[in-house]
């Protein structure tokens, strides 16, 4: 009974005492380019599921998937979520291929989540996802919007062309201007500038 209890307490004591090493002597990878660490895939697919599961809306949604409100949802996209997660027929994005884990691209056919609950896709879009780069959007949108995005990318396998094409690739950022330069005659009457007269005295 001893050993038992004493092998009971370094099968419980052991795994922490090394998972705290390893995390505190900065073993742990934090660059978006690093291969995930050991189970970490699979431990955040579960607590993800585990949680939305609970606290997803069930049921139908609250407004129809008409072509109203995909297109409608489609412009909210096109603002809020086509940066990361992509347009149809539009290589990704470089700022979403530097990200981890990657964003999915979810008009491209095998990354839809064309097979999940319109409740749990809203979920998402409402509160976001810790460590991933996914913001919830709860302060920004309408829960109407909310819904009408979700619509959307339930249904991003059949949408009509005329939401397809209101689906647009969003303006890349803009590029920082030049530095101000000033012309030799700004620069007159300025403190440390001399501009002698007589010099060009006949």
């Amino acid at each position: 009974m001893k050993k038992f209890i004493i092998g009971l307490v370094i099968g419980l004591v052991l795994p922490a005492v090394v998972g705290y090493f390893y995390l505190s002597q900065g073993f742990a990878p934090i660059a978006t380019s690093a291969k995930p660490m050991p189970f970490e895939q699979k431990a955040a697919s579960m607590i993800i599921h585990a949680h939305m599961s609970k606290e997803a809306p069930k049921g139908e949604p609250t407004i129809p998937a008409d072509e109203t409100n995909l297109t409608a949802g489609a412009a909210i996209y096109t603002e809020n979520c086509a940066f990361c997660h992509g347009v149809p027929d539009t290589p990704t994005s470089k700022a979403a291929k530097g990200m981890y884990p990657l964003p999915p691209q979810l008009f491209t056919h095998d990354e839809m989540v064309t097979d999940d609950p319109t409740g749990k896709i809203f979920w998402k879009v409402k509160n976001g996802l810790r460590m991933t780069g996914m913001p919830g959007f709860n302060e920004m949108l309408t829960e109407n919007q909310m819904w009408q995005v979700s619509l959307l990318l339930k249904n991003a396998d059949k949408i009509s062309p005329a939401v397809k094409s209101s689906l647009v690739k969003p303006a890349a950022p803009a590029a920082a201007a030049p530095p101000a330069t000033h012309d030799h005659d700004d620069d007159a009457g300025k403190p440390g500038h001399h501009h002698d007269h007589n010099a060009h005295a006949h």
